[in-house]
């Protein structure tokens, strides 16, 4: 696993809020699996062709990750607007690293980050 799952239940709780209102973090808006809720989670997105990639830290068990990929949709708060997004999928390293903007730092391999979820702008 990346990163100790301790700690997400620590960022959940008391990070995410913070980083929700503070406003400046872009924000996935998803629904969850099992309970039907509406959840926020603040990640970085970076932009690629298309679309958009996260970096799921904590792997790609992680709850957002599994309701985004169950839900099959998402919205996407940055920079103040909302966008649409569809088809999730779990793509690997490789593939990660060629969409990604070359000024973008890339996770460190300490981490052992090998899938990335990519999703797809929906247009009108």
């Amino acid at each position: 696993m990346p990163m100790p799952r301790w700690w997400g239940h620590v960022n959940k709780r008391v990070f995410n809020p913070r980083a929700i209102a503070g406003g400046k973090w872009p924000v996935l808006i998803h629904v969850g699996r099992v309970s039907g809720a509406t959840y926020r989670t603040p990640l970085d997105a970076h932009p690629v062709d298309g679309g958009y990639l996260f970096v799921p830290v904590y792997g790609s068990g992680s709850d957002w990750v599994r309701n985004i990929l169950a839900a099959g949709t998402a919205r996407l708060r940055v920079d103040g607007t909302e966008v649409d997004l569809a088809a999730p999928r779990l793509i690997g390293t490789e593939e990660a690293f060629q969409a990604m903007p070359v000024d973008v730092a890339r996770p460190p391999k300490l981490l052992r980050i090998n899938e990335f979820l990519r999703m797809d702008l929906v247009t009108a």
